[in-house]
């Protein structure tokens, strides 16, 4: 099942919007300053299991899995809408592997299905951040066949974090600046002089890119769980108590208007 097939069979169970939502929606949308946007929001979608066994008990865990895709989906389309010009979706951690196959191979088919929506849009540049390695063979060339399709694109850059952990991230940073160090004749003594902070930067999966301005966790979880753990130094963090799938375009205006709202002092 795809994720358009997906969406006919979930829109029934996720909260229906209503005139009032509607209405709401509206007005915080005409009351946001476009000027103090974030640049880059990033989202640790929590909660879709959880959504499952209360919106789908007696079938299988696919089903927040596919609640879950959808609603990425549609929050990819509301910080386009608004200009956001980087997003970062979190979608599996190596930690996930660990469950029994029957969980997570489903969940891999529903991570591929939506990286190829995105990449059937058009118009976003889709990059897959993560250790692709550890996946399955034809999930990380579907992954990165999708990708390869969108470069070029000049719209939105949309971050897909498959198989991502922040430390994970830094270890495999370390080894490609040592290695390139070493190409250069570098010794070690030498680079320990020279290290500087930009240097390690450069050989992160997103070198090259601005840290997250807003990173927002859904299902009331508070923690950053090894999410972005050296790009999110000054980000602005947003929790919301909504499970993911009920996620709703009313709270995402709300996290932008809070963003809005705070004096940034980058740790000055």
């Amino acid at each position: 099942m795809g994720i358009g097939d997906a969406l006919s069979g979930i829109q029934g169970r996720l909260r229906p919007a209503g005139l009032l939502y509607s209405t709401y929606e509206h007005s915080l949308l005409a009351g946001l300053d476009k000027s103090r946007l974030p640049h880059h929001v990033a989202v640790m979608a929590d909660g879709n299991r959880r959504w499952a066994r209360l919106n789908a008990p007696g079938e299988t865990l696919t089903a927040g899995y596919q609640a879950g895709a959808v609603k990425l989906r549609e929050f990819v389309s509301w910080c386009d809408e608004v200009g956001i010009q980087i997003v970062t979706l979190w979608v599996l951690s190596p930690n996930n592997l660990d469950r029994p196959d029957e969980e997570v191979l489903p969940l891999l088919d529903v991570i591929v299905e939506l990286v190829e929506s995105l990449a059937d849009e058009g118009k976003w540049s889709i990059q897959i951040v993560g250790a692709l390695d550890l996946l399955p063979a034809d999930t990380s060339q579907a992954l990165r066949e999708a990708s390869a399709r969108t470069q070029g694109f000049s719209g939105m850059h949309v971050n897909v974090a498959v198989s991502y952990a922040g430390r994970q991230e830094l270890r495999d940073a370390f080894r490609s600046l040592l290695a390139a160090e070493e190409a250069k004749g570098t010794s070690l003594e030498d680079l320990s002089q020279t290290l500087e902070i930009d240097m390690i930067a450069s050989h992160l999966y997103t070198a090259g890119q601005p840290d997250p301005d807003l990173i927002i966790r859904t299902s009331g979880e508070q923690r950053l769980s090894d999410f972005l753990i050296w790009q999110s130094a000054h980000s602005e963090f947003y929790f919301c108590e909504a499970l993911w799938p009920d996620f709703r375009r009313v709270d995402f205006l709300r996290a932008l208007r809070s963003f809005a709202q705070r004096e940034r002092r980058f740790g000055r």
